[in-house]
Order: structure tokens, then C-alpha cells, then sequence
């Protein structure tokens, strides 16, 4: 093939190429944002369940409920995963935020729903070392919901 003719097939794949990106940029947005999620995976450990859904019903639904009762938190659910393989997550922590802007708090008023729950930062400190025997953090994600226009 000619050099002509080689150059002038890659210009023209290259422009099919930049048409294909230019036509994809040019799609009406048909979404906004949603509210805010954190999910997190628990494994609890063997013989454990019970007591990590215990302080969840207690302590964590505290938190929780306060956070609504703020404004801030919009629903909560705690899902039990079916058959989980060995070393997963059996427990997954859904929260509901109203947006981003619930994230920057200031401490202090994070420290009044933590003192209500356990009494003092210490003693939320010893809780959440106690609660390593009972289950494994296995990380989470925060995301966006998205909401269609129409």
C-alpha cells in the first residue's frame, strides 16, 4: 500500500474514532444526584451473629436513629448476606445520607452521638476494641445514588 493511501486510512479511522468520542460528549444528562450511601462489609465470627446484631441493635441503631432524627441519615438496613463463602462478609451496613455535606461535621458533634451511645470517647474506644472479638471489618464504599430527570 501506498503511503498516500496508508495515511489516509489512518485519518480517516482516527476521525472515526474522534466522532464516535465527540457523539458520546454530546448526551443530554439525564440524571442528577441522589442521596449518599456507605456500605460496609462485615464477616462476624464463628458463633458470633447473635452478638454482633445485638450491638447493632443497640449502640449502632443509637447513632443511627440520632443521625435521622438530625436530618442527616434518611434510612439505615442491615442485610444478612445467604451462604457467604469462607472468610466473606455475612453482613452488609447500608446508610442513607442526604448528601456529601453530612461528612464534614465538626467532631465535637460527632462526639455527642458517640457519648450518648457508649458514654465517653473511652468507652467507645473499648467498644470498638471488644467488638474485634465478635466480627471482621472487610472495608466499604461510599457512593453517590443517581436519580433519572424523567
Amino acid at each position: 500500500m501506498s503511503m498516500i493511501k496508508s495515511t489516509a486510512l489512518a485519518a480517516a479511522i482516527l476521525a472515526g474514532c474522534f466522532a464516535g468520542a465527540a457523539q458520546a460528549q454530546n448526551a443530554e444528562r439525564t440524571y442528577d444526584n441522589g442521596p449518599v450511601w456507605t456500605v460496609g462489609y462485615v464477616e462476624t465470627k464463628p458463633g458470633m451473629f447473635d452478638d454482633y446484631i445485638a450491638y447493632l441493635a443497640g449502640p449502632w441503631k443509637m447513632i443511627q436513629e440520632a443521625g435521622k432524627k438530625r436530618g442527616d441519615i434518611l434510612d439505615y438496613k442491615i442485610l444478612a448476606v445467604d451462604s457467604p463463602r469462607e472468610h466473606e462478609s455475612d453482613v452488609i451496613l447500608l446508610i442513607e445520607y442526604k448528601n456529601m455535606a453530612v461528612f464534614d461535621r465538626a467532631l465535637a458533634d460527632l462526639d455527642k452521638d458517640t457519648n450518648a451511645a457508649y458514654g465517653s470517647n473511652p468507652a467507645s474506644n473499648k467498644a470498638a476494641v471488644a467488638r474485634e472479638q465478635v466480627r471482621v471489618l472487610h472495608g466499604g464504599v461510599t457512593t453517590r445514588e443517581l436519580k433519572f430527570l424523567k
